[in-house]
């Protein structure tokens, strides 16, 4: 048995989870008037209520020894001291110092990493005034009106996400698109609208190297050249984040503007890197930096603030407890804000990437769950589909859900409708998956339909709801560039504790280097370069059937 199953915290669980199975959280509440007030904080501008969670006192207590007991103190510590807490990879995970505003030096081998990070922004700030400006101008003297960025997971998805949520504050003059998929179909697209004297490429990859980024770039490197261009002219209207300032300036790229980043920054977690230049330009450096600034204020609260009163903390330790001790496979992340729809996809794949795992630090393979199922969608459009599952499923679906009291578009007798509605199906769905309706009660609703009461009884258990079904509520004032970057940095935290509870490295990504490597192989065997018996029969008759076509 693994040593996490046999600590005194985690055999008071399994214990505790045969009690709880026994409550109802509408008797929890019944019992407990001060239950809300009880189970709510703040912290870096988010409300949270955790009060409709299917734990009592004793529950909650036993998840912060088993955090004690696991060393996720310890662990925070070394992530933010420069520790190569990345062990597979032998690589420290310092994503946290591209936000440090204390002032004080981060160490990584014996150097201090904040000059660099500082140097970073400083060109990343002064490279989006002189495009905002219109002193950096293309080929023709034109400005850049419309920028194309490139890149693929963590380079394309972080900033996709964040400039699409803070929508409201986009540059007025500059529209930003983002380019992943190797589907033709895309770049082209994006190509078709695009003006060569006024569009910039900024093409994001660590190694200048990633298969599908750097073939979307040779593709808009090769049209920008068939629009009457010079090689030369590239200097203009291309522009890097890589470490291989050499493969840059070989393209054709101006060594001054290739923008670094350090080999401590894991793809996923690279928004506030270099990698979040095109936030800037499409937000304005000063809403970027705020960003940065949002994420340090929850740093600093999850480093300071003790295990019970740490937002990312009692997140992960609740999850922990539907993960291995009530059965769940799969966690929801529901955000009533239009603007934030695209934010589950991106918890998805911070969540999935790092502790997608079942493989212990010392290489023991566990026998326990690990990272659940990330997905969701935004509200209330989600009423309308797959709440159904989360309301009658026997299976237990906890969900976050999300919630700006103000809007941008808050003015208004109508649109102040819009939000009041709005509130109202987010919050009256927290209290019908907790409290369900009973047997009775829906029968009760029956008692005046002209049905038999053999059918009228039929009927009501099809309408009948357990309810117990958990959920988080995080409430903010409105989306703007700080709280979200708070909203970020309290997945990422939660994500580690997590990683530390299960004995995982959540900052490797073996899964998705595996699909690169065969990737190409396939792609050699497509191209002629391999012979097809280096591949099973089924991938042998899958290239056949596509070079035939």
């Amino acid at each position: 048995m693994d040593k996490l199953k046999q600590s005194p915290a985690w055999i008071n669980l399994e214990h505790h989870a045969q009690l709880v199975k026994r409550y109802h959280m509408r008797d929890m509440f019944n019992a407990d008037p001060n239950r809300a007030e009880k189970y709510s904080f703040s912290a870096a501008g988010i409300f949270l209520d955790y009060s409709k969670n299917l734990v009592t006192q004793e529950v909650l207590d036993n998840l912060f020894d088993l955090a004690e007991q696991r060393g996720v103190k310890a662990k925070m510590e070394a992530m933010f001291s420069g520790e190569k807490i990345n062990t597979t990879e032998d690589r420290a995970v310092l994503h946290t110092a591209l936000r440090n505003f204390s002032g004080k030096p981060v160490m990584f081998e014996g150097k201090d990493v904040m000059p660099d990070v500082m140097d970073t922004l400083k060109k990343i700030k002064m490279f989006t005034e002189s495009i905002h400006n219109k002193t950096h101008t293309g080929y023709t003297g034109k400005p850049i009106d419309k920028v194309v960025a490139i890149g693929i997971g963590g380079s394309f998805l972080g900033p996709k996400i964040v400039t699409e949520a803070l929508k409201p504050y986009k540059h007025k003059s500059l529209d930003v698109v983002f380019v992943a998929n190797v589907d033709g179909c895309h770049i082209a697209d994006v190509l078709a609208d695009c003006d060569a004297q006024s569009t910039l490429f900024v093409m994001s990859s660590k190694s200048f190297g990633t298969q599908e980024t750097l073939q979307n770039t040779l593709t808009a490197k090769d049209w920008f050249l068939k629009q009457g261009t010079s090689q030369k002219d590239i200097a203009k209207h291309f522009v890097a984040v890589s470490s291989n300032v050499k493969a840059a300036v070989d393209f054709g790229m101006d060594e001054n503007n290739v923008f670094p980043m350090g080999d401590w920054v894991g793809g996923r977690y690279s928004l506030w890197s270099a990698i979040g230049l095109p936030i800037s330009l499409a937000l304005g450096y000063e809403n970027f930096e705020a960003i940065l600034k949002g994420a340090f204020e929850m740093d600093t609260h999850f480093q300071e603030a003790p295990l019970e009163q740490n937002m990312p903390v009692i997140l992960a330790m609740l999850g922990v407890w539907y993960r291995n001790f009530v059965g769940a496979q799969s966690h929801a992340l529901l955000p009533y804000c239009h603007y934030l729809r695209g934010f589950p996809a991106y918890v998805q794949q911070l969540d999935m990437e790092s502790n997608g795992k079942s493989t212990t630090l010392d290489g023991r393979t566990v026998d326990y769950g690990t990272g659940p199922i990330i997905w969701g969608s935004e509200g209330s459009n989600g009423q309308h589909s797959f709440y159904q599952l989360i309301h009658q499923s026997n299976v237990p679906v906890p969900a976050d859900f999300m919630f700006p009291l103000n809007t941008p578009h808050h003015e208004g007798e109508l649109q102040n409708l819009h939000h009041q509605m709005l509130a109202s199906n987010c919050f009256g769905q927290t209290q019908a998956l907790m409290q369900g309706k009973t047997f009775k009660e829906c029968l009760d609703d029956l008692s005046e339909s002209s049905l038999s009461q053999e059918e009228k009884e039929r009927l009501a258990a099809h309408k009948t709801m357990p309810g117990n079904n958990p959920s988080n509520t995080l409430i903010f004032d409105q989306v703007d560039p700080s709280t979200l970057g708070a909203l970020i940095a309290m997945y990422e935290h939660k994500v580690l504790v997590q990683g530390c509870i299960w004995d995982l490295n959540s900052f490797d990504q073996w899964g998705v280097e595996l699909g690169k490597v065969l990737g190409n192989q396939v792609l050699d065997m497509i191209q002629g370069e391999l012979p097809l018996d280096n591949a099973d029969s089924s991938t042998q008759a899958l290239i056949k059937r596509f070079t035939q076509s």
